[in-house]
């Protein structure tokens, strides 16, 4: 399989176009916008709606595989496409795109998750979580509510939105893992991370997480019941919760590459982004190991509304000893916005997790110093 078509032309798509070269891989982006992210580095690009299900036929004819940079698709529409090959498949799509049917899967296969109801089936208690069901990303759709006050209001507010109701976890810590898994049943798992948000919005991660050998049969588990059940061909970013008391739980999946995996194009033998495109072009999967002590990724978010390429910050940062800077292109910022991401490859030292966050505050620092 030599051309791959790709549903989505944002940064994780352009990320994955300098693989597609590694691999000899023609990668054809059907994406909306001429300034979107991959449509400068694609070879091909199918200028439509990433739930264009007709324009996505027409990619197919000219693809030997489609794959998904985004899960913001009308499965029932791309079902009816003969001509199409999708990997991951639609049906191991289809249980995830919605989070209430997403928690029931996991709960149907014994794999732990916060417990979850729909609005009226019982009696609310504050703190609680609120999401909309479906095209939540980047904390948009998420609500934490603390009081009655507040509950109401955002009902209101979401009165016409299919939503789902989960209980408040007061966690440790936020874990992620990358994993991805081959036509043959080949499998492959990532170093697992630890993710810190600010805002419902990922700010940094750091691989690997300092987790018990326990926390990582679990969370090795876990990843292996996934993507066997759903018969996964392709890459999943399972992000997880860990308790004070040590217990995991599945948070959300996302059917694609992700956020938490970015440190892999410097840190891994293999990037998730190479490995998206092996496992759905039938190449044996690359080692997911790491070729460091670790690594930290933290994300260039807007803190404005402006045009600008901030090269002052990022030619700063990029100063920074073993530094990667990955600007993604976009013309517009706003505040929380990714723009671009900054990987640094650490050292071994006695505390990885204490210098990754040393580390961390000087980026920002450089970053946000326009809002100090």
């Amino acid at each position: 399989m030599n051309r791959v078509g790709v549903i989505g032309g944002g940064q994780l798509a352009w990320m994955m176009a300098e693989a597609a070269r590694k691999l000899d891989l023609t990668l054809v982006v059907q994406t909306p916008e001429e300034s979107d992210p991959a449509v400068s580095v694609a070879q091909e690009t199918l200028f439509a709606r990433v739930n264009d299900a007709s324009a996505t036929e027409v990619l197919s004819t000219a693809v030997d595989v489609i794959t998904f940079e985004n899960e913001f698709v009308d499965l029932d529409a791309l079902a009816k496409i003969q001509t199409a090959t999708f990997r991951p498949s639609l049906s191991a799509l289809a249980p995830l795109l919605d989070k209430y049917t997403q928690r029931s899967f996991l709960k149907t296969h014994n794999l732990p998750t916060p417990n979850f109801w729909l609005l009226g089936e019982r009696e609310v208690t504050f703190p609680i979580v609120l999401k909309t069901r479906r095209l939540g990303y980047d904390g948009q759709g998420t609500f934490i509510i603390r009081d009655a006050a507040t509950w109401e209001t955002t009902l209101e507010k979401l009165q016409s939105i299919p939503i789902v109701i989960e209980e408040f976890i007061p966690f440790d810590r936020e874990l992620a893992v990358m994993v991805a898994r081959s036509s043959s049943g080949e499998i492959a798992i990532y170093p697992i991370v630890e993710t810190q948000q600010e805002a419902q919005v990922c700010r940094r991660v750091i691989a690997p997480a300092e987790v018990s050998e326990s926390v990582k049969k679990e969370i090795d588990r876990i990843a292996k019941t996934l993507l066997e059940k759903l018969n996964v061909i392709g890459v999943y970013g399972i992000e997880l919760f860990l308790t004070q008391d040590d217990r995991v739980l599945v948070n959300e999946i996302a059917p694609r590459t992700h956020n938490s995996g970015h440190y892999t194009i410097e840190a891994c033998e293999t990037s998730q982004f190479e490995q998206q495109l092996r496992a759905v072009s039938d190449l044996p999967l690359g080692s997911a190991a790491l070729t460091c002590a670790g690594a930290l990724m933290v994300n260039l978010l807007g803190f404005e509304i402006a045009e600008s390429e901030y090269l002052e910050q990022r030619n700063a940062i990029a100063q920074l000893p073993k530094t990667f800077v990955h600007w993604y292109g976009k013309s517009q910022s706003r505040p929380g916005r990714k723009l671009g991401h900054v990987t640094v490859l650490l050292d071994d030292a006695p505390n990885l997790r204490d210098s990754a966050l040393k580390i961390a505050s000087t980026i920002e620092q450089i970053w946000y110093r326009q809002t100090s």
